[in-house]
């Protein structure tokens, strides 16, 4: 819980820099985060699988060099785990045109962690307006199920010949695991907010040609 705090709290991707890097490593012709909406949703999977490669590099190469350490280099391990696939989940976020700015935004972001670490929080959302209620009971439930994803770390971390491997491994595959939830999440959000544009511009096209017609 936390690494998972402090994950948000100290490490937030920094929506302007992201922003940078979209348009020039990516070439995403966009003046900011609304203008995905009118890019092909392919081209947006396309950067999201090469942001999710990406975390999972940068957690294989922190598991290893962790890995070597054994069992007392669990914690930091943890900790720097749950700041790499925070902030891969935040730019996955921001690639489908969802910021964080406000109350009701970062609820939504931790919905989304949930979702990438496969957590029913249906309870929860009942208090989803309140923010500082819902966003630590949404945490508490994301690292009870993170644990149990991690507990073969340890049984690895026994075997000092091994750890390095296997810490590298899980870190890989779990980054992995939840890069893809959390892009179905977003993904999906995003195809229905297009939808919900396409229908309301049929709608005002309708109401235009109706009056036009009368006269």
């Amino acid at each position: 819980m936390k690494g998972l705090t402090r994950a948000y709290s100290t490490v937030q991707v920094d929506p302007e820099k992201f922003l940078l890097q979209l348009r020039a490593a990516y070439r995403l012709p966009i003046s900011g985060y609304h203008g995905v909406y009118s890019l092909e949703v392919g081209e947006l999977d396309a950067v999201a699988d090469s942001v999710i490669r990406g975390g999972m590099k940068l957690a294989a190469a922190e598991g290893a060099g962790f890995g070597l350490g054994g069992l007392i280099t669990i914690f930091p391990d943890l900790g720097i785990l749950s700041a790499i696939t925070m902030r891969t989940i935040q730019k996955l976020s921001l690639l489908y045109g969802f910021q964080f700015n406000t109350d009701d935004e970062i609820a939504e972001l931790w919905i989304a962690a949930a979702s990438a670490a496969g957590v029913d929080i249906s309870r929860e959302l009942i208090e989803k307006e309140v923010v500082n209620r819902f966003v630590p009971k949404v945490i508490q439930r994301i690292a009870a199920r993170a644990s149990t994803e991690v507990v073969e770390k340890w049984a690895g971390r026994v075997i000092p010949l091994a750890s390095s491997a296997i810490g590298a491994a899980l870190n890989y595959w779990f980054v992995r695991a939840w890069g893809e939830r959390a892009k179905a999440h977003f993904r999906q959000r995003h195809l229905l907010l297009r939808q919900r544009a396409h229908e309301a511009t049929l709608t005002a096209r309708a109401a235009h040609v109706l009056p036009a017609q009368s006269g």
